[in-house]
């Protein structure tokens, strides 16, 4: 059994003795192995020859596309682009073609669909269409051979292996770095990373083993036991990590957890938080952070019990889950992480199993 395996197994990890919560919990210990494949040589080399064959076509837009939990990781995907990039980016509405049977030209694009399964038949209807009227197209996927991966031209496996429970987690976190890679080497030109990115992405797997061993998440999920809804908020990259939390607190705890950009937070929602109501706020590093850090600020003068997820210690907050320092850009890769042990923490917490929430299935076929 692998280290961080028998972490989460045993008493460092909430599992109960009937064994709820363990295929999550093991899911969750598997992310750095995960993460070790995907930038591992040989994989590399192949999202690099993805990535320069996208730079040649020099595509003016981008649109991500996208359903549940990869929806968040297309967010991600259109930060990196629309920053480091320089281009326009969006998420993609996969109605549009099978409901309203509109036909857009996206001769100029590249358009990428992001999905575990590869099975959302929406979603492989709209990177169909796309690639007919132009699009260079690229398939992110944990199944090769499935309908999306067939559909595009270019595919992106993310050998992040079977998942046991119904959440996912290194499905996601595999989204993230496929994304980040194929980002990074378009940026680059002829696909190869450049040695900032390369010295991280070598320094991953051990962060994210690291941070899997702290336990901080259960003294919190207890704390939260018994609320009755949650603010989760994020500013920049870490709004999809906001995003993404909220949707596995809902899925496998069924507790409203509303997910905010720091900005939006602060254009009315504001109105909902206070000291019945508490608030998970991601503060990374860099431009983002700083403006979450000023939010975390008016959400203590209305009293609001903050709990953050950051680096360093911030001014008026309650509590804290620790991530490592990084580069804004790569903090999605980690952030979550911690996030990931507080859904599995505050489930179990409440008597809920989360390796099989109630009325949801892995995946869900949509039009």
């Amino acid at each position: 059994m692998r280290k961080n395996e028998q972490m989460v197994s045993g008493n460092a990890h909430p599992t109960s003795t009937n064994g709820i919560g363990v295929g999550m919990a093991t899911d969750i210990s598997e992310q750095p192995e995960a993460f070790a494949r995907l930038v591992a040589p040989g994989s590399a080399a192949r999202i690099a020859e993805v990535a320069a064959v996208v730079a040649a076509r020099r595509p003016r837009h981008v649109m991500l596309t996208a359903r549940g939990t990869s929806d968040h990781a297309a967010l991600y995907g259109a930060y990196l682009a629309e920053i480091r990039l320089a281009l326009p980016a969006g998420l993609g509405s996969p109605s549009t073609v099978t409901l309203f049977g509109t036909q857009a030209d996206y001769s100029k694009a590249l358009v990428i669909g992001v999905s575990q399964s590869g099975r959302s038949p929406d979603l492989c209807e709209l990177v169909k269409a796309a690639r007919k009227s132009g699009a260079t197209t690229v398939a992110i996927t944990n199944e090769p051979d499935s309908l999306l991966a067939q559909n595009a031209e270019l595919v992106i496996h993310l050998d992040a292996g079977v998942e046991r429970a119904l959440p996912a987690t290194k499905t996601y976190t595999t989204e993230l770095l496929a994304l980040l890679m194929l980002i990074e080497g378009v940026r680059a030109g002829d696909g190869r990373l450049p040695e900032p990115e390369a010295s991280f992405l070598a320094t991953l797997p051990e962060l994210a083993a690291r941070l899997l061993e702290d336990d901080g998440a259960e003294p919190i999920a207890s704390r939260l036991r018994f609320v009755d809804s949650l603010v989760i908020t994020g500013r920049g990259y870490g709004y999809p990590t906001a995003r993404e939390a909220a949707h596995k607190i809902m899925e496998t705890s069924y507790l409203p957890a509303l997910a905010y950009s720091g900005a939006d937070l602060l254009h009315g929602p504001l109105a909902v938080t206070a000291p019945r109501v508490p608030v998970l706020a991601v503060v990374g590093q860099g431009p983002g952070g700083v403006a979450m850090s000023e939010v975390v600020a008016r959400l203590a003068a209305r009293q609001s019990e903050v709990t953050v997820v950051s680096s360093t210690d911030v001014a008026g907050a309650h509590d804290r889950l620790h991530v490592p320092g990084v580069d804004e850009r790569y903090s999605p890769l980690l952030d979550i992480l911690p996030l990931q042990r507080l859904t599995l923490a505050l489930a179990v917490t409440r008597g809920n199993n989360p390796d099989a929430p109630e009325g949801i299935t892995k995946v869900t076929p949509t039009r």
